[in-house]
Protein backbone atom coordinates (compact mmCIF):
# COMPACT_ATOMS: atom_id res chain seq x y z
CA UNK A 1 0.00 0.00 0.00
CA UNK A 2 3.10 2.61 1.47
CA UNK A 3 4.71 2.05 -2.22
CA UNK A 4 1.63 1.85 -4.74
CA UNK A 5 0.70 5.00 -6.52
CA UNK A 6 -2.70 6.66 -5.17
CA UNK A 7 -3.76 6.51 -9.24
CA UNK A 8 -3.19 3.13 -9.58
CA UNK A 9 -4.82 2.12 -6.12
CA UNK A 10 -8.07 4.35 -7.41
CA UNK A 11 -7.63 2.80 -10.73
CA UNK A 12 -8.22 -0.77 -9.00
CA UNK A 13 -10.87 0.70 -6.74
CA UNK A 14 -12.83 1.74 -9.54
CA UNK A 15 -12.62 -1.48 -11.34
CA UNK A 16 -14.51 -4.81 -11.46
CA UNK A 17 -12.09 -6.28 -8.90
CA UNK A 18 -14.29 -6.70 -5.89
CA UNK A 19 -10.96 -5.94 -3.66
CA UNK A 20 -9.89 -3.18 -2.88
CA UNK A 21 -13.66 -2.52 -1.69
CA UNK A 22 -15.36 -0.04 0.78
CA UNK A 23 -13.75 -1.24 3.86
CA UNK A 24 -9.96 -0.01 2.19
CA UNK A 25 -11.54 3.20 1.24
CA UNK A 26 -12.61 3.74 4.77
CA UNK A 27 -8.96 2.71 6.43
CA UNK A 28 -7.71 5.17 3.19
CA UNK A 29 -9.77 8.02 4.64
CA UNK A 30 -8.36 7.89 8.24
CA UNK A 31 -4.99 7.86 6.44
CA UNK A 32 -5.51 11.21 4.78
CA UNK A 33 -6.84 12.41 8.24
CA UNK A 34 -3.63 11.42 10.20
CA UNK A 35 -1.62 12.48 7.76
CA UNK A 36 -3.17 16.09 7.36
CA UNK A 37 -2.70 16.09 11.71
CA UNK A 38 1.08 15.48 10.84
CA UNK A 39 1.08 17.88 8.00
CA UNK A 40 -0.35 20.39 10.63
CA UNK A 41 2.26 20.03 13.00
CA UNK A 42 5.05 19.93 11.17
CA UNK A 43 4.48 22.74 10.22
CA UNK A 44 3.73 24.32 14.01
CA UNK A 45 7.07 22.62 15.28
CA UNK A 46 9.83 24.44 14.79
CA UNK A 47 8.00 27.91 15.08
CA UNK A 48 9.25 30.42 17.30
CA UNK A 49 5.84 31.61 18.08
CA UNK A 50 4.61 28.34 18.73
CA UNK A 51 7.56 27.22 21.15
CA UNK A 52 5.03 26.71 24.02
CA UNK A 53 3.20 23.73 22.06
CA UNK A 54 6.64 22.29 20.73
CA UNK A 55 6.80 19.20 22.98
CA UNK A 56 3.12 18.56 22.47
CA UNK A 57 3.25 19.00 18.65
CA UNK A 58 5.92 16.46 18.35
CA UNK A 59 4.31 14.08 20.66
CA UNK A 60 1.34 14.41 18.44
CA UNK A 61 3.25 14.22 15.30
CA UNK A 62 4.41 10.91 16.62
CA UNK A 63 1.08 9.08 17.05
CA UNK A 64 -0.35 11.08 13.59
CA UNK A 65 2.56 8.49 12.17
CA UNK A 66 1.73 5.32 13.76
CA UNK A 67 -2.01 5.97 12.97
CA UNK A 68 -1.55 6.55 9.12
CA UNK A 69 0.47 3.50 9.07
CA UNK A 70 -1.85 1.07 10.75
CA UNK A 71 -4.41 2.71 8.78
CA UNK A 72 -2.58 1.38 5.38
CA UNK A 73 -2.71 -2.09 6.99
CA UNK A 74 -5.71 -1.97 7.42
CA UNK A 75 -6.45 -1.11 4.19
CA UNK A 76 -4.56 -3.90 2.91
CA UNK A 77 -6.32 -6.51 5.73
CA UNK A 78 -9.45 -5.50 4.49
CA UNK A 79 -8.51 -6.38 1.34
CA UNK A 80 -7.50 -10.13 2.25
CA UNK A 81 -10.23 -10.60 4.73
CA UNK A 82 -12.79 -10.12 2.14
CA UNK A 83 -11.14 -12.65 -0.28
CA UNK A 84 -11.44 -15.12 2.91
CA UNK A 85 -15.07 -14.40 3.07
CA UNK A 86 -15.15 -15.01 -1.09
CA UNK A 87 -12.66 -18.31 -0.60
CA UNK A 88 -15.28 -19.76 2.54
CA UNK A 89 -18.64 -19.19 -0.02
CA UNK A 90 -17.31 -21.28 -2.84
CA UNK A 91 -16.34 -24.37 -0.90
CA UNK A 92 -17.96 -27.21 -1.92
CA UNK A 93 -21.33 -27.95 -0.68
CA UNK A 94 -22.50 -31.41 -2.55
CA UNK A 95 -22.39 -33.72 0.79
CA UNK A 96 -23.61 -32.84 4.22
CA UNK A 97 -20.32 -32.68 5.96
CA UNK A 98 -19.26 -30.16 3.09
CA UNK A 99 -21.88 -28.43 3.86
CA UNK A 100 -21.36 -28.35 7.38
CA UNK A 101 -17.18 -27.55 6.75
CA UNK A 102 -18.21 -24.71 3.97
CA UNK A 103 -20.47 -23.05 7.33
CA UNK A 104 -18.09 -23.23 9.78
CA UNK A 105 -15.80 -21.54 7.14
CA UNK A 106 -18.17 -18.60 6.28
CA UNK A 107 -18.98 -18.04 9.78
CA UNK A 108 -15.12 -18.01 10.77
CA UNK A 109 -14.47 -15.51 7.35
CA UNK A 110 -17.04 -13.31 8.62
CA UNK A 111 -15.90 -12.26 11.81
CA UNK A 112 -12.42 -11.72 10.48
CA UNK A 113 -13.92 -9.57 7.83
CA UNK A 114 -15.98 -7.46 10.90
CA UNK A 115 -13.04 -7.32 13.04
CA UNK A 116 -10.69 -5.33 10.52
CA UNK A 117 -13.63 -2.05 9.89
CA UNK A 118 -13.88 -2.66 13.23
CA UNK A 119 -10.16 -1.56 14.27
CA UNK A 120 -10.39 0.97 11.28
CA UNK A 121 -13.68 2.48 13.71
CA UNK A 122 -11.30 2.61 16.50
CA UNK A 123 -8.21 4.32 14.71
CA UNK A 124 -10.66 6.71 12.78
CA UNK A 125 -11.99 8.07 16.77
CA UNK A 126 -8.53 7.87 17.69
CA UNK A 127 -7.30 10.24 14.32
CA UNK A 128 -10.57 12.52 15.66
CA UNK A 129 -9.81 12.71 18.99
CA UNK A 130 -5.64 13.50 18.21
CA UNK A 131 -6.70 16.49 15.65
CA UNK A 132 -8.71 17.92 18.36
CA UNK A 133 -5.91 17.75 20.92
CA UNK A 134 -3.72 19.85 18.82
CA UNK A 135 -6.04 23.13 17.85
CA UNK A 136 -4.92 25.00 20.81
CA UNK A 137 -1.53 24.96 19.64
CA UNK A 138 -1.52 24.47 16.13
CA UNK A 139 -0.31 27.23 13.43
CA UNK A 140 -3.32 29.36 12.87
CA UNK A 141 -2.32 29.29 9.45
CA UNK A 142 -3.48 26.08 8.64
CA UNK A 143 -6.09 24.90 11.47
CA UNK A 144 -8.63 24.41 8.92
CA UNK A 145 -6.61 21.05 7.66
CA UNK A 146 -7.10 20.02 11.47
CA UNK A 147 -10.94 20.15 10.35
CA UNK A 148 -10.44 18.54 7.07
CA UNK A 149 -8.35 15.60 8.96
CA UNK A 150 -11.23 15.14 11.36
CA UNK A 151 -13.60 15.19 8.39
CA UNK A 152 -11.68 12.49 6.98
CA UNK A 153 -11.89 10.88 10.08
CA UNK A 154 -15.36 11.00 10.52
CA UNK A 155 -15.95 9.66 7.13
CA UNK A 156 -13.60 6.72 7.38
CA UNK A 157 -15.61 5.66 10.85
CA UNK A 158 -19.03 6.16 8.94
CA UNK A 159 -17.70 3.58 6.71
CA UNK A 160 -16.42 1.23 8.72
CA UNK A 161 -19.44 1.05 11.05
CA UNK A 162 -21.15 0.11 7.66
CA UNK A 163 -18.89 -2.17 6.97
CA UNK A 164 -19.23 -4.07 10.25
CA UNK A 165 -22.89 -4.06 10.14
CA UNK A 166 -22.83 -6.13 6.83
CA UNK A 167 -20.41 -8.65 7.97
CA UNK A 168 -22.45 -8.67 11.20
CA UNK A 169 -25.77 -9.10 9.11
CA UNK A 170 -24.32 -12.47 8.14
CA UNK A 171 -23.19 -13.84 11.30
CA UNK A 172 -24.69 -16.86 12.84
CA UNK A 173 -23.11 -16.42 16.64
CA UNK A 174 -25.59 -14.32 18.43
CA UNK A 175 -23.57 -13.57 21.62
CA UNK A 176 -20.54 -12.49 18.87
CA UNK A 177 -22.32 -9.96 17.10
CA UNK A 178 -23.77 -8.34 20.36
CA UNK A 179 -20.05 -8.04 21.69
CA UNK A 180 -19.29 -6.47 18.34
CA UNK A 181 -21.77 -4.26 18.30
CA UNK A 182 -21.34 -2.99 22.01
CA UNK A 183 -17.57 -2.46 20.77
CA UNK A 184 -18.63 -0.75 18.19
CA UNK A 185 -20.70 1.66 20.15
CA UNK A 186 -17.40 2.75 21.64
CA UNK A 187 -16.48 4.45 18.68
CA UNK A 188 -18.99 5.83 17.21
CA UNK A 189 -19.63 9.25 19.40
CA UNK A 190 -16.75 10.30 18.01
CA UNK A 191 -18.30 11.25 14.84
CA UNK A 192 -20.14 13.98 17.55
CA UNK A 193 -17.07 14.93 18.48
CA UNK A 194 -15.59 15.36 15.26
CA UNK A 195 -18.53 17.81 13.78
CA UNK A 196 -17.80 19.90 17.12
CA UNK A 197 -14.05 20.04 16.12
CA UNK A 198 -14.97 21.19 12.63
CA UNK A 199 -17.30 23.47 13.66
CA UNK A 200 -15.19 24.91 16.26
CA UNK A 201 -12.27 25.80 13.64
CA UNK A 202 -14.92 27.36 10.99
CA UNK A 203 -15.54 29.68 14.43
CA UNK A 204 -12.21 30.57 14.27
CA UNK A 205 -11.67 31.03 10.95
CA UNK A 206 -14.74 33.49 10.98
CA UNK A 207 -13.48 35.95 13.48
Amino acid sequence: MEAQPVGQWLDELASKASTPGGGAGAAMNAAVGAALVSMVCNLTIGKPKYAQFEQSMTEALGKAEDLRGRALGLAADDAAAFDAVVSAYKLPKATDEEKQARSAAIQAALVGAADVPLRTAALAAEVIDLAASILEGANTNVISDIAVAASSAKSALESAVVNVEVNLASMSDEQLRKETEARLGEYTSAAGRADALVAEVRERIAR
